[in-house]
């Protein structure tokens, strides 16, 4: 379920969205303690040291594999899998909603509005409630 929402151009990198994306989690986060530590699993191209510092001002314990590693690890244990799937599937059931795989509306405003009601639908369903 998506979490935090932060719109930009298709021509930006990823990771120059990092603190645009925390400011926006719209709950309270629990205190992260050594105890029970929160943790961000990020795909490789963040791995930069700008997501990292700013991971660790938001109290998260960075999970970001290095550049070029990825095809050495596949190769050495083959019965390890990705865990990327939780994030492809949430793009994939945003992309069943017409008005977000094609960019229609022409305000950013309009945009963010329709991918909060998104999430919510998907969040709703999701929690099963009502079938």
């Amino acid at each position: 379920m998506p979490v935090g929402l932060a719109i930009d151009g298709a021509n930006r990198p990823d990771y120059q969205l990092v603190q645009a994306t925390l400011q926006s989690l719209p709950i309270q986060r629990p205190v992260p303690t050594a105890r029970r530590p929160q943790h961000m699993c990020l795909d490789k191209g963040y791995d930069y040291l700008e997501p990292y510092e700013l991971l660790e001002e938001f109290g998260f314990t960075a999970h970001i594999p290095m550049r070029g590693q990825q095809a050495q690890c596949i190769k050495r244990s083959a019965r390890k899998k990705a865990r990327r799937w939780v994030c492809e599937r949430t793009h994939s059931w945003m992309n069943r909603f017409r008005g977000l795989l094609i960019r229609w509306s022409k305000k950013p405003e309009n945009y963010l509005a329709l991918l909060h009601l998104v999430c919510g639908i998907i969040s709703y369903r999701c929690a099963g409630l009502f079938g």
